[in-house]
């Protein structure tokens, strides 16, 4: 695995931390954006094969888990503004955006779109069919969605070693565990031998998970505005390697005829998870890059 080198950029409120992963020929510039609860590292898996992949850690993660908010979609669509404006001078980047870091993509793309020549939309970007009821207690949703991936920032750990075996248990990553995946790992932790945590800031999290769910009239009509190529990919299960997938067909069927510039492609046997870190979710994101 390559290591990146990381810069810093000044956005509101301070300093966000960058992750870039050198090309090695004349491949496109790409901006990834992770998860929820993710790191620049989760992008890893994209660098490499003439591609300069440059990710920052979101506002409220990793090296950037001091900045303040506001957070909120457009908040981290505005930092990632800078990060283009940044590493390109303006010149326009594709952006992959996974999970959450979807929705940041498709807000970037709307309020600044002569900053991303194409979306890759890695499992997220599309409004999640939610009941009323679920809009309604929005936290609550947010633990029902995330599990262990939100129970963990309140968790600490004697140490690193066993914060890597509180996640090999998770039945999301078992198919997909990899140099990779505890390389993403280690970089999210922080805190004293003995009391090791997560760096990722809950209240950034809730923040987020409220904006993407309360807001929903708001990404959608971001996503209608879009102009540019957009690729969607889909995982067939969801973050605890379960079904129904987190983007069901009857999600995105209706965008399918909303958006002419949608490309809908599900790769088969992955999970929220390995659709990133696995070798055939990897190659699926990597081949819509290169289209």
């Amino acid at each position: 695995m390559t290591e990146p080198m990381f810069f810093d950029v000044q956005v509101e409120g301070g300093s966000m931390q960058v992750a870039r992963w050198a090309g090695d020929g004349d491949g496109p510039i790409v901006l990834g954006l992770h998860g929820i609860t993710a790191s620049s590292i989760s992008l890893a898996p994209l660098a490499g094969a003439g591609r300069v992949v440059v990710a920052p850690d979101l506002r409220g993660r990793g090296g950037s888990a001091s900045l303040p908010g506001p957070y909120g979609m457009s908040a981290h669509a505005q930092d990632c503004a800078a990060v283009i404006a940044a590493v390109t001078g303006g010149d326009p980047v594709v952006v992959v955006g996974e999970s959450m870091g979807a929705f940041v993509a498709v807000t970037l793309a709307a309020t600044h779109p002569m900053l991303v020549r194409k979306l890759v939309l890695v499992d997220g970007g599309i409004p999640l069919p939610l009941p009323p009821a679920a809009i309604a207690d929005p936290d609550a949703t947010t633990d029902a969605l995330l599990g262990p991936a939100i129970e963990r920032l309140r968790m600490t750990f004697a140490s690193t070693d066993q914060y890597l075996d509180h996640w090999r248990d998770h039945p999301a990553l078992a198919e997909a565990w990899n140099d990779e995946v505890e390389a993403y790992l280690r970089y999210d932790l922080t805190g004293p031998p003995g009391a090791l945590r997560s760096k990722v800031n809950e209240e950034a999290v809730r923040a987020d998970a409220r904006d993407t769910i309360v807001g929903a009239g708001a990404l959608d009509a971001a996503l209608r505005a879009v102009t540019c190529p957009i690729h969607l990919l889909r995982a067939t299960r969801n973050l605890m390697n379960a079904l129904p997938p987190l983007l069901p067909d009857e999600a995105v069927e209706p965008w399918k005829t909303a958006l002419p510039n949608l490309v809908d492609e599900v790769v088969p046997d992955t999970n929220h998870y390995s659709i990133v870190f696995g070798d055939r979710g990897r190659a699926a994101v990597v081949a819509a890059i290169a289209d």
